[in-house]
C-alpha cells in the first residue's frame, strides 16, 4: 500500500494578539488570588496591636503609584495615536514615578516601629514586600519596552508590548489601592 503525501501543508492560524491577552488575564488571576490571600490575612489579624505606620509617608508613595497610572495610560494611548514624543515621555514618567513608590517603601520599612516577628510586621513587611516586587517587576517591564520603544520598535498599529506592560502596571496599581487601606488606615 502507497502512501500518498498531501499537496496542501496544513499551516494553523494563530491570532497571537489574543493568545498574549489571554495568557496576560490568565496571569492577572493567579496573581489576583496571590494578593487575595494577603489582603484575607491581613483581615484576620484585625484588631491585633499595631504600632502606627507613617500616615503621610504611605499616602504620599499612594499618591505616586497612582499618578504613575495616569503617565502609563498617557504613554498608551499617545503610542496608540503614533504620538511617539507623549509616548517617550510617559514611558519615562511611569518608570521614574515606579521607581519612585519602590524607594519609598524600602524608606518606609526603614522607619516602620514594629519587629518582623510580630504578627502585623510581619504581614506588613510581607504584604509590602510583594507589591513592591511586583512594581520593580514593572518597572523592569516598562524599561525593556521604553527601550524597544527608543529603537523605533512600536506604532498605532503594532504596540501590543506596551499595551500589555501597562495593562501589568494598571494592574499592580489597583492591588495598592486595596492594600493601602488595609495597611495604613484600617485598624
Amino acid at each position: 500500500m502507497a502512501v500518498v503525501a498531501p499537496t496542501e501543508t496544513y499551516h494553523p492560524v494563530h491570532d497571537h494578539l489574543k493568545l498574549n491577552r489571554a495568557g496576560l488575564w490568565i496571569f492577572f488571576f493567579s496573581e489576583s488570588v496571590l494578593f487575595g490571600l494577603l489582603l484575607s490575612a491581613r483581615f484576620y489579624l484585625e484588631g491585633i496591636q499595631r504600632e502606627e505606620l507613617d500616615q503621610l509617608l504611605g499616602l504620599g508613595i499612594t499618591i505616586v503609584l497612582l499618578l504613575s497610572s495616569v503617565t502609563a495610560f498617557t504613554a498608551e494611548t499617545a503610542i496608540e495615536h503614533d504620538n511617539r514624543k507623549l509616548a517617550n515621555w510617559g514611558l519615562i514618567a511611569t518608570i521614574l514615578l515606579g521607581t519612585f513608590f519602590a524607594v519609598g517603601v524600602g524608606y518606609e520599612w526603614s522607619i516602620a516601629h514594629f519587629h518582623r516577628n510580630e504578627a502585623f510586621g510581619t504581614l506588613f513587611f510581607t504584604m509590602t514586600g510583594i507589591h513592591a516586587s511586583h512594581v520593580i517587576s514593572g518597572v523592569g517591564i516598562l524599561v525593556l519596552v521604553w527601550v524597544q520603544f527608543l529603537r523605533g520598535r512600536y506604532s498605532s498599529g503594532d504596540h501590543w508590548p506596551i499595551a500589555g506592560a501597562v495593562m501589568y502596571w494598571h494592574f499592580v496599581d489597583v492591588v495598592w489601592v486595596f492594600f493601602y487601606p488595609a495597611l495604613y488606615l484600617v485598624n
